[in-house]
């Protein structure tokens, strides 16, 4: 199936789905805004195939044999000739609106426009298109090289051949799927991390526990390869935050509120791993 895939979105997981699609034989264009951030993205992308050459689990002629079928841009024209098109850019509704817009106005046809969200329903997405049967929800989890599960989201429109095709990809570059019938926010997995997370966090607010002890409860005592406060570092502060949030104002379930001690350590920039700092330092 490979064929020519488009990532928008530079940072973890769009440098992440560029790898793992570059490894599979897919012509990968990785666009952002500017090159500093197609730089790093690329950057990380040696970083992660020279740790895997170190390894042994891929050889070390990979390495350049990957990055050779990954090419920067900041032109988002260059999307127009793309079998498909996964966006990775912020968790934020109107930014992915406005991305889908330029998309549907520069992609071919037949092309298949994927978002990487975790939380927004596909169909608020797609709904700015006009094809939102060719929008799906592809979710892949961070960090992408290493994270075997893709959920497969369909919008209200999605097509059964959107969704085929989404599955194509993600199995042909080494993911298992699941499918979300229905995109409500949050989904599966970030609904269920979430309200985990919201709890855990209320429980660390209140003197209850500390997050080692708590984490250290959910590894040991339920199985758990990282405890949720560990995850929400590593996944960052900020993105929890807003996922909770969109998940609240669609549900308006109190157990999705965000908890003051999480939004706290959003505003003062303790966002976990990529700061240096969040439940524990990482400095």
């Amino acid at each position: 199936m490979a064929g020519r895939l488009a990532v928008i979105g530079a940072g973890l997981m769009g440098s992440g789905i560029a790898q793992v699609a570059a490894q599979a034989g897919w012509q990968v264009t990785l666009r952002d805004l500017d090159d500093a951030a197609t730089a790093r993205g690329v950057a990380a992308v040696r970083a992660s195939l020279e740790k895997f050459a170190a390894k042994g689990t891929i050889a070390a002629e990979d390495v350049s044999a990957t990055l050779d079928r990954i090419t920067t841009t900041t032109d988002l024209d260059a999307v127009a000739d793309a079998d498909l098109v996964v966006e990775a850019v912020f968790e934020r509704l109107d930014l992915k609106q406005e991305v889908f817009r330029q998309l549907d106005r520069l992609c071919g046809d037949t092309a298949v426009l994927a978002t990487n969200t975790s939380a927004i329903p596909v169909t608020q997405i797609a709904a700015v298109t006009a094809r939102p049967e060719s929008v799906v929800g592809t979710h892949f989890f961070s960090p992408v090289p290493m994270m075997k599960l893709c959920e497969l989201v369909r919008g209200y429109k999605t097509s059964d051949a959107t969704l085929a095709t989404a599955r194509a990809f993600a199995e042909e570059i080494g993911k298992t799927c699941i499918v979300v019938n229905r995109d409500i926010a949050g989904f599966v997995t970030t609904r269920l991390i979430t309200a985990l997370v919201m709890e855990a966090v209320s429980l660390v607010e209140s003197g209850v526990v500390t997050p080692e002890d708590l984490d250290t409860a959910c590894k040991l005592g339920f199985g758990h390869a990282m405890g949720p406060l560990a995850t929400t570092d590593l996944t960052g502060v900020d993105v929890l935050l807003h996922a909770t949030l969109n998940i609240h104002s669609d549900t308006s379930d109190p157990k999705f509120f965000p908890p003051e001690l999480l939004q706290r350590m959003a505003a003062a920039g303790d966002l976990g791993r990529k700061t240096g700092k969040g439940f524990y330092d990482y400095s």
